[in-house]
């Protein structure tokens, strides 16, 4: 069966072996790719943490610019993207995480993040840092743009909740506030990954997926009742 690519990119822990391959060094490398993609100047790199801080390190060793702490996170609430609804989505950026303006004043900042689901926490974190004082926020995602939804009981489930398959690259850019926004490509993601005998799922990315599926269908559908 197919491997669902995200659990590289974002839902594996990161001290995770998977598939034979430590899924922190693959982050790195996801990083380091989307930074030979999408270059740009800037002094800080900054990961969304703690879900992006390995494909940060990996961007800012690869672009040459330091990498650094520009927001702390409250340790005691979860992951946003799995809250059940956008009101609690945004609840949870609002008291989730903390800038450091001794870190960010004056900064160019690039802000690193694994992906973007629906984009509503994106653009308070980049909100975030421009109220610390940055300069420029210029934003890089470690994946493609998720312009298709899964079926196979990941909380994305219809095409309408997804930014990028309502938007260019250059709007959700003006939707988010940043200065520039680059994504990386899926063959830069395949080759950060590395081959896998049965494949690998990137329905949320391609529209192709392992299975006969209906956009009518809902995220459960194979889900054991």
């Amino acid at each position: 069966p197919a491997l669902c690519i995200f659990e590289y990119i974002y839902f594996a822990r990161p001290d995770s072996l998977l598939k034979g391959r430590f899924v922190h060094q693959i982050r790195r490398r996801l990083g380091e790719r989307a930074a030979r993609e999408h270059p740009v100047a800037a002094d800080l790199i900054v990961g969304v943490p703690d879900s992006a801080t390995a494909h940060a390190i990996g961007y800012a060793q690869a672009a040459g610019i330091p990498f650094g702490e520009g927001l702390i996170k409250n340790r005691y609430i979860g992951r946003t993207f799995i809250q059940p609804n956008d009101r609690l989505r945004r609840m949870g950026v609002a008291i989730k995480f903390n800038p450091l303006p001794e870190a960010l004043c004056g900064k160019r900042v690039v802000l690193v993040d694994d992906s973007i689901v629906r984009g509503n926490t994106s653009g308070p974190i980049v909100a975030l840092l421009r109220r610390a004082g940055a300069s420029q926020v210029h934003m890089r995602v470690a994946s493609p743009p998720i312009r298709y939804p899964c079926f196979m009981g990941v909380d994305m489930a219809t095409r309408e909740e997804l930014i990028a398959a309502r938007m260019s690259v250059a709007e959700i850019a003006r939707h988010l506030g940043v200065d520039s926004l680059g994504y990386l490509s899926l063959e830069g993601l395949l080759e950060a990954v590395g081959p896998e005998r049965g494949g690998y799922c990137t329905a949320c990315f391609t529209g192709e997926y392992p299975v006969p599926v209906s956009d009518e269908l809902g995220k459960g559908i194979f889900e054991p009742e």
